[in-house]
């Protein structure tokens, strides 16, 4: 197990989602690569060649845990299993950042393959906040809440999307993961300006961000985009991108790519171009 004092925060550079295609590779190699970063429910199993593979990664770079499962917004949290195994796996690996979403995934026994979208109601957000507040008093540390990609709205919300995520990390304390091809995606399946989210953002909530890219369905009536991470990031999400650093400043930045995974070298070369725009801002700034 890992001392926490020897905890590897995750550097404001651009790093890469590890999935299982690369790994072996990675341990083998050492490729040049800031950070990775796993969904954490990969490694709940105790022990098994895949917790040992993610220890030698974590043994030669910073490791930020992700996580699909915990459906935060469900009126039934908390899963006390789920948060078990996810605080047994903590302990073993020190990771840098440990993330989750803003969306719903279970109710009761049934769990659903999916990232649901919560209502932008004061009692979805109360429920929101009381379940950030238990996991971060049960796994003593702060979190960072991902906006998630949606493709409808519910006719009784009551603040916009924005609003709902601003004033969950202002009122739990936790930090915010903010996923810039989400934002685009949701700009133009539900028509918005996708400055009003950045604007409403607190830099100082920021603790990471997110680059992927999306799917276009063509075929439907009205434009619909699929935060489906099996694309290089769009250009239209890069601009988006450029202007958020511009606003809130250069970030730890991670390329998500998880169907459809090409070469190893095709993810680092994204990663050199979130790069870029870390290295150009800093020239400016200095």
């Amino acid at each position: 197990m890992f001392n926490p004092e020897n905890r590897q925060p995750i550097p404001a550079s651009a790093g890469i989602g590890l999935r299982a295609p690369h790994i072996r590779q990675v341990i083998d190699t050492l490729p040049e690569a800031a950070w990775f970063e796993v969904h954490s429910e990969n490694y709940f199993a105790p022990g098994g060649a895949m917790l040992r593979q993610l220890a030698a990664v974590r043994e030669h770079y910073p490791i930020s845990l992700h996580g699909v499962g915990l459906s935060l917004g469900s009126d039934d949290w908390p899963y006390h299993p789920h948060l078990t195994k996810l605080k047994k796996l903590i302990d073993h690996i020190q990771p840098g950042l440990v993330s989750e979403h803003i969306s719903w995934g279970a109710a009761g026994q049934l769990h659903l393959n999916s990232l649901l979208p919560l209502p932008y109601t004061q009692e979805a957000l109360n429920v929101m906040i009381e379940h950030v507040d238990t996991i971060q008093s049960f796994l003593k540390r702060q979190i960072l809440v991902e906006n998630a990609s949606t493709y409808l709205e519910y006719a009784h919300s009551t603040m916009p999307e924005w609003e709902f995520v601003t004033e969950l990390v202002r009122r739990s304390g936790c930090g915010l993961l903010l996923d810039i091809n989400n934002i685009y995606v949701n700009s133009v399946n539900h028509v918005f300006d996708p400055m009003q989210f950045i604007d409403a953002v607190d830099p100082t909530t920021v603790g990471e961000m997110h680059l992927a890219g999306f799917s276009r369905k063509e075929h439907l009536p009205v434009p619909l985009l699929i935060d489906s991470h099996d694309h290089p990031v769009y250009p239209e999400v890069w601009d988006l991108y450029r202007k958020t650093v511009q606003l809130i400043g250069i970030k730890p930045t991670l390329i998500e790519w998880d169907a459809h995974i090409p070469e190893f070298s095709v993810l680092q070369a994204e990663a050199d171009k979130a790069g870029e725009v870390i290295n150009a801002h800093s020239a400016v700034a200095c």
